[in-house]
């Protein structure tokens, strides 16, 4: 038998089909017990208790409307093909369902979480592996395995802020936002992987007088 979600949208939607809930002798639990044989009518009379508490539930969890509308949908379906499953010695039909609704809910805000940590990490790591990259752009005169001694100088948060922020071609809230980090700790980073970078390069460019005019325009 085909799932009534579709139907019942559609009723919603012209405002006719809706049965009237809670019909003497038509409490949640037979209600549920005959949607678990599949009636398509108790279903509907089920629908109209249950839906508006299920998307309360999932809407104080899952911000985004139309996410926890879809949601929604997903519950009243489970509840609909997996009503066999619920047992009357475990608790009254309302938790059992809004427990559903819950746990629903929660699955989706993490996959979402999970998904824009993936696109962190994938970005930190785009921009900060490529070291023999950067260390070309910076020195495009000088000598590349200065720079290169240089950036390993710096600790890995100051690698990552200044490779994203110089190279990566992102400002520095978008950097904080990359690494998870406040903007605050960012800009240090940055001013103080900056000043070291500068401070090694000097002293590089002392020791070897014969072809540090580049370095010297870079680190003023």
């Amino acid at each position: 038998m085909t799932s009534p979600w579709r139907r019942r949208c559609s009723e919603d939607q012209t405002g006719q089909g809706r049965p009237e809930a809670g019909a003497p002798g038509q409490g949640l639990p037979a209600l549920l017990h005959r949607v678990a044989l599949g009636d398509e009518a108790a279903f509907g009379r089920l629908y109209d208790v249950i839906a508006g508490p299920v998307f309360g539930v999932v809407r104080r969890v899952v911000l985004d409307r139309a996410q926890a509308e879809e949601v929604t949908q997903e519950v009243l379906l489970e509840i609909w093909r997996g009503a066999a499953r619920y047992r009357p010695e475990r608790g009254q039909v309302l938790p059992w369902v809004l427990t559903i609704a819950h746990r629903r809910a929660v699955d989706r805000v993490r996959a979402a979480q999970a998904a824009v940590d993936r696109d962190r990490r994938e970005a930190v790591a785009a921009y900060t592996r490529p070291y023999d990259e950067v260390a070309e752009r910076v020195a495009a005169r000088a000598d590349q395995e200065l720079v290169r001694r240089c950036l390993r100088e710096l600790t890995e948060v100051q690698r990552q802020s200044i490779a994203l922020a110089y190279y990566g071609g992102y400002s520095q809230a978008q950097v904080a936002e990359l690494l998870g980090t406040p903007l605050g700790t960012v800009k240090t980073r940055t001013r103080d992987g900056l000043i070291r970078m500068r401070d090694a390069l000097t002293a590089e460019a002392r020791r070897a007088p014969g072809r540090p005019a580049a370095f010297r325009r870079r680190t003023v």
